[in-house]
């Protein structure tokens, strides 16, 4: 709906709408005129206050409640619908680069998890009339459905732009701006604890049961669902298994391979884990990790993590593979790396990222372990590295043969 009055003067012409506004022509004059209604409700204020007090104001959508959550920016320019159910982004708030979002709608069958997994959305248009054959619902529905506050209508590339110069920092969505020592108390006092617990299954389960494959064992950290699904499409039988099983259980099922997956949150605040992964890695049964389980590898066998300024997430890093001397574009979501100075005990650096130079991945003499830090299973993003799951099968029929 429209508010603003015609006068008699003049001659008014449309040209076009962007995001809460249009442009009309007034005479020789460019003339923006703000909607003040959206299907008959009213637009509200919302803003976006980081932790050194920076603001921006948008409009609250989605189902918008106040949230302290640490803000990230993500450069794809599709795959909104699996970035949103890649359980790595729990406990955090996505800014989305691309200026529209929401146009092909979301689809449930695209799900790589059960539900939505990010604190808030953030972005600068979001699409209110998808056009998909295949969708099932609008954005804004499932952002609702799923209880995920959203900000529209924002400068996304001023909050990118601090964020990059910045690093990464924490922030808090609210409509009442009234009273900032309190909304300043909210952020300091956050700090997200127990991410993996929240995302990983609570039972095992089973993918591929009538496959007649190798046997994989997969420890969900929180695992995306095409990291069980690549490896099912080629004849693989995956039990998943509870983040807090125990490395004896999991042997005991007799593996032929196993994969420690992606996850969301600081690598060091999963101590309890790393023994397990150290028992896992000792016994000689091929492993392949990705992303967190790539990290948590790492701190097993003693490297050491780090945090980076503002993390890599998006769907078109460049990654170098040093033996083959060729170089990938790869998905990636993560705030941590490995780094490069502490390398885990009788390990070396195969993959590093063209950009920034950071490891990507690790190659342990002796041992037969494939490790990255990025997703080769993709969704969203290139589909470039998918042959890792091929050669992780590889070193799998190599230990079967032993």
């Amino acid at each position: 709906m429209l508010n603003f009055i015609f006068s008699s003067e003049g001659f008014y012409s449309f040209v076009g709408f962007f995001n809460t506004c249009i442009y009309i022509h007034y005479n020789k004059w460019l003339v923006l005129v703000y909607f003040l209604e959206r299907h008959g409700e009213a637009l509200v204020s919302a803003f976006l206050v980081f932790e050194d007090g920076t603001m921006y104001e948008g409009t609250a959508r989605g189902a918008f409640k106040e949230t302290v959550c640490e803000i990230v920016f993500n450069t794809s320019m599709t795959g909104y619908l699996e970035i949103l159910t890649d359980p790595s982004y729990a406990g955090q708030g996505i800014v989305m680069t691309y200026p529209m979002i929401g146009n092909y709608g979301i689809t449930r069958e695209d799900f790589e998890s059960i539900r939505f997994q990010p604190c808030a959305f953030i972005v600068h248009e979001i699409c209110d009339n998808p056009s998909n054959f295949r969708c099932d619902i609008a954005l804004e529905e499932a952002l609702v459905e799923f209880g995920i506050p959203c900000l529209a209508g924002i400068d996304t590339r001023s909050i990118v732009k601090k964020l990059r110069g910045s690093g990464t920092m924490r922030g808090i969505l609210t409509d009442d701006v009234s009273d900032m020592p309190r909304l300043f108390e909210k952020i300091s006092s956050f700090s997200p604890s127990n991410l993996v617990e929240s995302v990983s299954t609570t039972n095992k389960n089973i993918i591929g049961a009538d496959n007649s494959g190798y046997k994989i064992a997969l420890m969900d950290f929180g695992a995306k669902r095409n990291i069980a699904n690549s490896l099912a499409k080629k004849d693989c039988i995956i039990t998943e298994y509870p983040h807090s099983t125990s490395a004896k259980e999991i042997l005991k099922g007799k593996p032929d391979g196993i994969v420690l997956s992606s996850g969301p949150g600081n690598p060091a605040d999963c101590e309890d884990i790393l023994k397990e992964i150290g028992e896992i890695a000792d016994s000689g049964i091929p492993i392949f990790a990705i992303g967190l389980g790539h990290q948590l590898l790492a701190l097993s066998q003693g490297g050491k993590i780090e945090k980076m300024s503002h993390g890599h997430r998006g769907n078109s890093y460049p990654v170098k593979f040093l033996d083959k001397d060729r170089t990938y574009l790869s998905s990636q979501n993560h705030g941590f790396a490995v780094s490069s100075k502490d390398l885990p005990n009788g390990a070396r650096a195969n993959c590093i990222n063209v950009n920034d130079l950071s490891v990507e991945g690790l190659v342990y003499e002796g041992k037969p372990i494939l490790s990255v830090q990025f997703y080769p299973d993709a969704s969203p993003g290139p589909h470039d590295t998918s042959f890792l799951f091929d050669e992780f099968l590889q070193i799998v029929k190599k230990g079967c043969a032993q």
